[in-house]
């Protein structure tokens, strides 16, 4: 195998975990940030995702002479939207060259009306985030990345230093007092700093590897945290240990291994037999171990399993996720949690690892469920009105892609509703949420409000319609296969 030479400034393929080779460019690393023990490796910046690694010398490749092998085994849009965004930076770095050339001071004239051009030119930051936001007459239109970024994590800038992005935790994240006295925390959007953080030293289990827990688990791996993990179907643990994963043999064993174990499983009655259950959870808790559940469950399956954790000396908090199977897999959920302050302030490198944001609810544990179901109830009855447009449109001879182009272009417009419609169009229902899970969470938040005698009729009348989607055998489809319910 041939010696790879590389400089910075080269722009590469660079291949990390199980991803596929993404397009990026060898940088200088923060100052703070060591390089890891072992084989050689660059501090790499990806094109199109804002992520940022170190990189093993034998998983990277000089991107021109395998530009077109790889666009061949990659078709996805974010990876075509990664290309543009090189050939954008190739084609501007061209103009530069030019630029300087022609004329030396209307040169200096420019750098003095852009004064941030000195670090980006360094750093070439510009590249990744789509362009300086001081823009000029001759600045470039804005990238395929910036475009990209502006709808799915907008209000995020890369910093002016390097550095500054190795703050600690505490300095990063902002503090919101709301006149309830529950205090919300959110970090910076990870998938711009979570290739800096600096992970816990502490270990860390993880229990269910679903479409949820699988995402959660390549991040932190990624991001350097030292993992174990446990499946009830063994299987599946498989490819994690390739990736560096430790391997439990039951949940008792993980949480006694571990310092910190999460565990993110499909309902109540998991999340109870997880604990309570054989050679179970329950088992392995010592004083100080910290157990998180992630699962979306109901508030008095928290408040139990926080009764029998705190119990035994163990320490409790719940921190359910709002989000996708590739929200998660790009390291871009929500966390919402409660219980344990210190628990939660213990979790932050792995918050960051696998969230865009997280919130800490103040009060008992069950505030976090109560919060997340309430989430849930208005994605999933928007999710079928959604739904209902589209049948309707049919039905009466209109063109559904028209009145998909239509609301795309309104107030009601978002990533959600584009990709859901797509998928609905192409008759894609591959499950990014599942169906079953979200009609479980319209059912578990519907009987919370019977809790309190509160009325939740739109979530009641959605709950129908997934249960007759259910009838119809969608239950493992993603929940856009709630459009079935009113075509059959």
């Amino acid at each position: 195998m041939a010696t790879v030479h590389l400089r910075i400034g080269d722009l590469v393929w660079g291949k990390l975990g199980r991803y596929p080779p993404w397009p990026g460019k060898v940088v200088s690393p923060p100052k703070d940030l060591k390089k890891p023990r072992g084989k050689k490796c660059f501090f790499v910046k990806f094109f199109g995702t804002e992520d940022h690694a170190w990189i093993k010398v034998e998983q990277l490749k000089p991107y021109h002479p395998h530009k077109e092998e790889m666009i061949k085994i990659n078709k996805g849009k974010r990876f075509q939207q990664a290309v543009d965004a090189v050939e954008e930076y190739l084609k501007k770095a061209k103009g530069k060259d030019q630029t300087h050339s022609d004329d030396k001071s209307k040169s200096d004239k420019g750098r003095k009306a852009a004064k941030p051009m000195k670090i980006i030119e360094e750093d070439d930051e510009d590249a990744f985030k789509g362009g300086s936001s001081d823009k000029t007459d001759s600045d470039p239109e804005p990238s395929s990345v910036q475009r990209l970024v502006a709808g799915t994590v907008s209000g995020f800038k890369w910093e002016s230093s390097p550095a500054s992005s190795m703050e600690p935790i505490t300095k990063r994240l902002k503090i919101i007092e709301e006149d309830t006295g529950s205090t919300s925390i959110q970090a910076a959007d990870s998938t711009a700093i979570n290739g800096s953080i600096t992970p816990t030293d502490k270990r860390i289990g993880f229990l269910g590897l679903g479409l949820m827990g699988s995402g959660v688990v390549s991040n932190l791996l990624k991001m350097g945290h030292v993992v174990t993990v446990w499946n009830r179907t063994a299987e599946k643990c498989d490819l994690f240990i390739q990736e560096g994963a430790r391997l439990g043999r039951t949940p008792a064993e993980v949480v006694s291994m571990c310092d910190i174990t999460f565990s993110c499983v499909s309902d109540p009655k998991a999340a109870r037999d997880l604990v309570l259950g054989p050679s179970g959870v329950l088992q392995g808790i010592r004083p100080g171990k910290c157990y998180v559940e992630m699962s979306t469950v109901d508030p008095e399956t928290i408040t139990e399993l926080a009764q029998v954790i705190t119990s035994r000396g163990g320490r409790f908090l719940e921190a359910p996720v709002s989000g996708s199977q590739q929200l998660s897999n790009d390291g871009m959920l929500v966390i919402v949690a409660a219980g344990d302050r210190s628990v939660y302030e213990d979790c932050s490198s792995c918050f960051q690892a696998m969230g865009k944001t997280s919130f800490f609810i103040a009060g008992e544990a069950g505030n976090a469920a109560r919060m997340m179901l309430i989430l849930n109830m208005v994605q999933g009855s928007f999710m079928a009105t959604i739904a209902e447009g589209l049948t309707l449109a049919q039905a009466t001879g209109q063109s559904q892609q028209t009145f998909l182009d239509i609301l795309c272009q309104g107030q009601m417009a978002s990533t959600f509703v584009d990709q859901k419609c797509q998928n609905i169009l192409q008759g894609n229902f591959k499950p990014d949420y599942y169906l079953k899970h979200i009609q479980k969470d319209l059912r578990l938040a519907i009987s919370m409000g019977d809790s309190v005698n509160h009325p939740t009729p739109m979530a009641a009348a959605a709950n129908e319609v997934y249960k007759r989607a259910k009838a119809l055998d969608q239950s493992d489809n993603d929940m856009s296969a709630v459009y079935r319910a009113y075509i059959h």
